[in-house]
């Protein structure tokens, strides 16, 4: 899994340069894993040029068991028993009137925990939306509702590849809620804003 991580790191950098170019200035939160976790299950069912494209982009080592990989990544991540609550979960839905090959939806399952559900994207593209987002919302405890706005699926979709990634955790120390404050914080080298800020006061050994 050594490989895997070198490309995900890899990825993330190269990613995060992409989405910070037009705005340096502005916060990104994004999850690689996720991302490149998706674009894999693509992977799995490209071939040619498209295959090709796609281990460029995630600086896949084509030698290597990619798929393996990420089946003992994705066991790590969402490994029970743990003082936090980790979960990243993927679901393709496909046209039903589309045959998909049983050797694809086996390995989708096998490696990415991902079960490929068929919808009537032609006959019910609006109530298919609206599932979707259901299940995204129940993967993310509610806090993801409305992934796929008003008209993003329609009659033409034949297929949806969903990824979801929902963590909670707690602090070694909980903060003390009534210290919490509004205090100015530096935005920039010109400027300062009001947020509310926690506080707490202990001794911290030098790291």
């Amino acid at each position: 899994m050594d490989a895997l991580s070198e490309a995900n790191g890899t990825f993330a950098l190269h990613l995060l340069k992409v989405l910070c170019q037009d705005d340096p200035s502005h916060n990104v939160f994004y999850s690689p894993v996720s991302i490149s976790s998706a674009l894999a299950m693509v992977f799995l069912g490209a071939k040619g040029n498209t295959a090709a494209e796609i281990a460029q982009v995630l600086f896949l080592n084509t030698e290597k068991d990619i798929h393996g990989g990420f089946q003992s990544l994705l066991a790590e991540v969402n490994k029970p028993g743990t003082k936090y609550l980790l979960r990243v979960a993927s679901r393709l839905f496909g046209e039903k009137t589309y045959e998909f090959l049983s050797t694809f939806k086996e390995s989708c399952l096998r490696f990415y925990h991902a079960e490929l559900e068929q919808l009537s994207f032609a006959k019910a593209a609006e109530p298919s939306r609206e599932h979707i987002n259901t299940w995204v919302s129940k993967k993310t405890e509610g806090k993801i509702q409305d992934l796929l706005p008003v008209n993003s699926i329609n009659e033409q979709t034949r297929l949806v590849l969903v990824n979801a990634i929902y963590f909670k955790g707690r602090w070694a120390e909980e903060f003390d809620k009534t210290r919490t404050r509004e205090m100015p914080f530096q935005i920039n080298q010109v400027g300062e804003a009001e947020f509310l800020l926690i506080n707490v006061s202990s001794f911290i050994n030098y790291l």
